[in-house]
């Protein structure tokens, strides 16, 4: 499969899913030869083909392909250029991450507690960036104190980001954000949700490298 064919396919998804709606969002994928393939503006992810899909340089610049760059393109080369061990993102406005995200700081660090040990480990803490205007270089600014060491991105009042070693990684580390929200949400509604505690964290961390094979950060 190609990769324009692979890309078109998880655009598919998630609006099947419903992390988009319209012409939201954008997926990328950056390829062996460093040049990054992205969705175009304009277009509704359901709908989203192999020739609606870019080929950039590394500076943005428009390779092949037919149709206007998408005005979040920035978003992209900023964590490709960050982090070489990455290779795909996604950019989202998935419902309850998004709630999350436009509920102030004080609601967001809820996704910043230890709750669930799957998310503390696939995950690890998902930071909340202090709000920037779409299309702009401090969007990928309010990016820059957490992309080191973070896998997935609360952008405040706008959406979510995430990314992975691949556009499938990439893709349900999305899914796992918007789980993970949705799951807080009721759990909120049920009278609260209860902390792991510090101890309990540090066991699962020391486990994870022996029995997930994930190494701590």
């Amino acid at each position: 499969m190609s990769i324009q064919s692979e890309l078109a396919a998880y655009c598919r998804k998630v609006y099947e899913k419903g992390f988009v709606s319209a012409y939201d969002g954008n997926l990328s994928v950056r390829s062996a030869g460093g040049n990054i393939f992205i969705t175009r503006s304009g277009i509704c992810k359901g709908e989203v083909t192999e020739k609606d899909i870019l080929e950039l340089d590394s500076s943005g610049n428009l390779i092949s392909g037919e149709g206007k760059i998408s005005t979040e393109y920035k978003i992209h080369l900023f964590v490709y250029s960050r982090r070489k061990d990455i290779n795909a993102v996604v950019h989202c406005h998935p419902v309850y991450s998004t709630a999350f995200a436009s509920a102030g700081k004080f609601t967001a660090h809820a996704l910043q507690k230890n709750i669930f040990p799957e998310v503390i480990l696939s995950l690890g803490k998902i930071p909340l960036c202090d709000y920037a205007t779409p299309s702009t270089d401090e969007l990928p600014g309010s990016m820059e104190p957490f992309i080191k060491n973070s896998e997935v991105f609360l952008l405040q009042n706008h959406g979510a980001v995430a990314i992975g070693v691949d556009i499938k990684d990439a893709y349900y580390k999305m899914e796992k954000l918007e789980h993970t929200a949705k799951t807080l949400f009721i759990a909120r509604m049920l009278g609260g949700e209860k902390e792991i505690s510090p101890e309990k964290v540090s066991e699962l961390l020391d486990l994870s490298e022996k029995v997930y094979g994930i190494k701590k950060k």
